[in-house]
């Protein structure tokens, strides 16, 4: 069993390098104001993990593991590694820390999870991500490979369920709205008439097939951080705080599973099945089996992947929040906003709050912490005690999915 003693994360408004910050002064900055926030010392952390995209293409810079020596001498010497798988670098390199306390090697881990992205022009920004996809295989027609992608799995939708568009324009509307409640969303300030949300392809143009601006995740510039810890550790923590245990939120399960890389691979390989992205769905499952939840009913809110709102719309069925094909209904009877039967994305979502790729699934998991602890504030779903995260990385190539809950008030 691991502990979630919290974390922090950056202003995902922020463009880094039109503030003269370097990728190592954010990485920097947000340890330390995660330490500060959960009233820990450098020389307590025991092994740090680094959630990181493609550094490499949008910086120059590899190795980011090192950047945790730059933070405090106290780290000089701390065992490090960073972590890659696309959109879900982030919840592998939380993978990587659990197992490490699992194991008994450790006793309290540091996961950072850090993208800078705004850097390089829109276009640039585009075919470095598209290293996610299947080089040289699919694509190779598409300016923008990503919207691409998730216009073909609207397509699938269509082909086998149906779609309506304005069941994607309520998405992104639910999203954008949750967002202006969150101090850090990279599109608080954002200002929409009611024809951003339709077809009207002026005040939202199409990017790629179906995919039009507001159906789009972020380009974003921003990092995260949480604290893990062992039983012992936090018991420790919560002794000196003088607070029961139990009063702090857990990981009781997760799941991890992939898929080939290419599209049409996993298409194909769902063809007759129920769900479009079985391997999503059985990593969903799979966390919630180990956390000995039964279903759905037992979930109090949501932080999915929702890089586009095609990948919101299949995220919902896979949850199970309607039978497979029918996300629609959610979404029409308003189950998905806050206030509803399953809240999903109470912070904006990649698409309201914002999507550095390495940070997204650290910053779910504390999003996942905010909820159960009560410290959302103006997002904070009434009562959450149990949160599901849902973190996808390339074409639903690589799925990680966490349960985090908190026994007491």
């Amino acid at each position: 069993m691991v502990y979630l003693l919290g974390g922090w994360q950056s202003d995902f408004s922020a463009n880094w390098s039109r503030e003269g910050i370097g990728l190592a002064d954010a990485f920097a900055d947000t340890v330390r104001n995660g330490l500060a926030a959960t009233a820990l010392d450098a020389d307590e952390i025991d092994t740090g993990h680094v959630g990181n995209f493609a550094a490499e293409l949008f910086a120059g810079q590899g190795l980011l593991g090192g950047f945790f020596g730059l933070v405090d001498p106290a780290f000089d010497g701390l065992p490090t590694a960073r972590h890659e798988a696309a959109c879900a670098s982030g919840s592998v390199a939380v993978l990587a820390a659990s197992a490490e306390i699992d194991a008994g090697r450790y006793d309290l881990a540091c996961v950072a999870g850090i993208e800078q992205m705004r850097n390089v022009p829109g276009r640039v920004a585009a075919q470095h991500l598209g290293a996610a996809a299947w080089a040289g295989y699919e694509y190779e027609d598409a300016e923008y490979v990503w919207p691409r992608a998730f216009s073909d799995l609207g397509d699938e939708y269509e082909r086998r369920h149906g779609l309506k568009y304005e069941h994607l324009a309520r998405i992104a509307e639910i999203n954008f709205a949750n967002a202006k409640r969150n101090p850090n969303a990279q599109t608080r300030g954002h200002v929409f008439s009611d024809a951003s949300f339709t077809e009207e392809d002026e005040a939202n143009p199409v990017i790629e097939g179906r995919i039009r601006k507001t159906d789009c995740g972020q380009v974003t510039d921003g990092a995260a951080v949480v604290f893990l810890a062992s039983p012992k550790r936090a018991a420790e923590y919560a002794a000196k705080r003088g607070i029961p245990l139990d009063s702090l939120p857990r990981i009781t399960g997760w799941g991890h599973r992939s898929a080939p890389i290419g599209y049409a691979a996993k298409i194909a390989a769902s063809a007759g099945q129920d769900y479009v992205f079985p391997q999503v769905r059985r990593a969903i499952l799979d966390a919630r089996a180990r956390a000995g939840v039964s279903g759905i009913a037992q979930i109090d809110a949501v932080e999915t992947h929702d890089c586009f709102t095609t990948t919101e719309y299949m995220a919902i069925d896979h949850l199970g929040l309607t039978p497979p094909g029918q996300s629609w209904q959610a979404i029409e009877d308003g189950s998905i906003e806050i206030g509803g039967r399953l809240p999903v994305n109470p912070s904006g979502g990649l698409i309201g709050l914002g999507h550095p790729v390495g940070a997204t699934g650290v910053r779910m998991l504390l999003d996942a912490h905010k909820q159960v602890t009560g410290g959302a504030g103006d997002y904070q779903v009434e009562g959450a005690r149990r949160v599901q995260t849902l973190n996808i990385g390339g074409s639903a190539t690589t799925t990680v999915s966490f349960i985090v809950e908190r026994e007491a008030a």
